[in-house]
């Protein structure tokens, strides 16, 4: 890249809008290429008990590169800030709120949108977790630019991985976020000269990938074991599963399919303590949890917590 390019880029005002960890790597590659004067994020939290005042992962960035930080409570009321700062470009990745219309029209390069999926497949707030819990082989980012619709916008680029057979909700996130970074910092140059070609998305292969929800978390052992297994990897590094154990809640962390069959046992029925875990009938046959989280204790491994326990014979619910 020539110095004059360089030069240009520096001068263009991006304005990132993002929340999570996830978005942490794509604003770190926009800051050491562009000239980010703004990122807007979610309004801190209360964390805890103790009333403990949480920042996003993205405002601990900003803040430690000195650059101007809003949070809005509801941006559809509150974007006027933003328009005032005369953003050339709006880029958001795991934002959390719905962009109106006239900050979208703002922009003269547009509001592109990083997004951890390959659209229009899993729409919504939780692709990593649903595509591992779908049972997806295969995943990656797409590049787009926003619609007042959710992930509805033309695509401008993609880029595909592969979901290890055994891969959690956590390794896949950090893999897709180095992506995500990655691929938008190749793809920016095309957009800001308009060498580009986006593509309207197919709504007839449209899927979602809501947000988890509480119903998610629950294990249910009447299902087969491959739908369990995937459900406990796509939750693991993010909320985790559970079941109930005598009348508490144990987390499941972790698991492994196994080839037993147990037909004369009820489902979640817990079959045997083996040397890497405990044995749990499901529909089909067996899964061996291997790390588990009682109430109220930390994360251990299934061996650890079936030790001086009679297990064998009872029922996770």
């Amino acid at each position: 890249m020539d110095i004059e390019n360089v030069e240009v880029e520096k001068e263009l005002r991006v304005v990132f809008m993002g929340t999570p960890k996830f978005s942490v790597p794509v604003l770190s590659a926009l800051i050491d290429n562009y000239n980010v004067v703004a990122i807007v994020t979610q309004p801190d939290k209360i964390i805890g008990r103790g009333g403990k005042v949480g920042i996003t992962p993205i405002k601990k960035l900003a803040m430690d590169n000195n650059i101007l930080c809003l949070q809005p409570k509801k941006i559809k009321e509150e974007y006027e800030e933003i328009i005032a700062l005369e953003p050339d470009i709006i880029i958001t990745c795991a934002y959390g709120q719905i962009i109106p219309k006239e900050l979208l029209d703002y922009p003269t390069h547009g509001c592109i949108n990083v997004h951890a999926s390959l659209l229009p497949k899993l729409r919504g707030g939780a692709p990593i977790q649903r595509a591992i819990m779908n049972g997806y082989k295969k995943t990656g980012i797409t590049i787009m630019f926003m619609d007042v619709k959710m992930d509805s916008g033309a695509i401008i680029e993609t880029s595909e991985i592969e979901i290890g057979d055994s891969e959690s909700y956590k390794s896949l996130h950090d893999r897709l976020s180095k992506l995500g970074s990655e691929l938008l910092i190749k793809v920016l140059p095309d957009i800001i000269s308009g060498n580009i070609n986006p593509k309207a998305q197919d709504e007839s292969e449209v899927t979602y990938g809501f947000n988890i929800t509480k119903e998610d978390e629950k294990l249910n052992f009447s299902k087969r074991k491959i739908d369990i297994y995937n459900q406990i990897r796509g939750l693991d590094g993010f909320s985790g599963t559970y079941a109930i154990y005598e009348g508490k809640r144990l987390k499941v962390w972790e698991s492994i399919l196994s080839d037993n069959h147990f037909s004369d046992l009820l489902d979640g029925e817990i079959t045997n303590v083996y040397k890497n875990g405990i044995g749990v009938k499901v529909s089909d046959g067996e899964i061996i949890l291997t790390s588990v989280q009682l109430e109220g204790k930390n994360r251990m491994s299934a061996i650890e917590f079936a030790n001086g326990k009679n297990l064998v014979g009872k029922v996770l619910e």
